[in-house]
């Protein structure tokens, strides 16, 4: 019989230490807000959740139902549990604290609810996308925006789940990544996938090749290098780009291969957002052996200045990110 997501994080709690009870608690809150969220999803147009809600986030981007519906389930699930001091959204202008009727804890949560919305109504991969911190102010004072703004690397869990032809989550504490899949005759998430580990070299690389020529010459570089025959280094590589980021980095995590969002002419900082998308990914893949980068630095070392900043995004396979890297190098130069 496969291990439960709660008896896994159990074990890893009792016998090797890796997790706190208060941030185990937390993770399986999680795991079941998020299974309501699929629950919603694999309904479809039959549960009236599909099209535009009308609306706008902060972003200025077009909110679908769903967008909605997942931010609230988010919210509602783990608003009471005693485990948050205050939550982020990617869809809501400043943060959320933890109403005082219920207890504070020690952790923030940040979660991007529904990843790849633009591709809800055509019954493509979508995800959710998550990322723990402690706070630094006191527990007791009001938690506040700056305890929001920390490194990427002082996350002590990331994680998303991916809603496709089947759901799976995937998370780590910084000892590894593990996916669990959705079992829906039990209701639970099962483990499947231990231990994961990101090839070192891959053959995918995935981009909106449409913006290529308002990118930088070393991102124009780079995707020229990945067209070009090789037998010895696999090319020309395959092209493969979702449009929904958590789908894009799943299949790269398992195969192999390269992410790529760059800053373009028109928008020098990106679409991705650091907080809510580029670090919890990027702690995911770090902890399976890949990289994470914004053309010049770690990802995770970037000191955030708001909430919802965004920044270049290079994710995937080691020696994929680092060619990107020395040719960026090369062109500044």
């Amino acid at each position: 019989m496969s291990v439960s997501l709660s008896r896994y994080l159990v074990e890893q709690q009792r016998a090797k230490g890796n997790i706190p009870p208060e941030l185990r608690l937390l993770l399986e809150v999680v795991a079941r807000a998020c299974k309501s969220i699929s629950h919603s999803v694999n309904k479809g147009a039959l549960g009236e959740v599909l099209g535009s809600a009308g609306s706008e986030n902060v972003q200025g981007e077009i909110q679908k139902k769903l967008d909605i519906i997942a931010n609230e389930v988010l919210i509602e699930a783990n608003e009471w549990g005693g485990h948050l001091a205050a939550m982020a959204s990617e869809e809501m202008d400043g943060i959320y604290m933890v109403p005082n009727r219920y207890p504070q804890g020690e952790y923030l949560l940040l979660f991007d609810p529904l990843d790849g919305s633009s591709n809800i109504d055509v019954n493509v991969s979508i995800g959710t996308i998550f990322s723990v911190f402690r706070r630094k102010s006191s527990v007791g004072d009001l938690a506040n925006v700056n305890d929001f703004l920390q490194k990427g690397s002082e996350q002590v869990a990331a994680g998303y789940v991916i809603y496709g032809s089947s759901t799976m989550l995937v998370y780590t504490t910084g000892h590894g990544v593990n996916g669990f899949t959705l079992e829906p005759s039990i209701g639970e998430f099962c483990l499947s996938h231990e231990n994961m580990r990101i090839p070192e070299d891959g053959t995918i690389y995935s981009i909106n090749e449409g913006n290529l020529l308002s990118c930088s010459p070393g991102v124009q570089a780079y995707i020229q290098w990945c067209k070009e025959t090789d037998k010895a280094t696999q090319r020309p590589y395959s092209a493969r780009y979702i449009g929904s980021l958590v789908a894009d980095f799943h299949r790269n995590l398992i195969k192999g291969g390269i992410y790529i969002y760059p800053g373009t002419v028109k928008n020098q900082d990106g679409k991705l957002r650091l907080q809510y998308e580029s670090n919890p990914l990027a702690f995911i893949v770090e902890q399976a052996g890949g990289k994470a980068s914004d053309g010049v630095r770690r990802i995770m070392d970037i000191q955030p200045s708001s909430l919802h900043q965004r920044a270049p995004l290079f994710i995937g396979s080691k020696n994929m990110v680092e060619l990107v890297e020395r040719l960026i190098a090369e062109e500044n130069a």
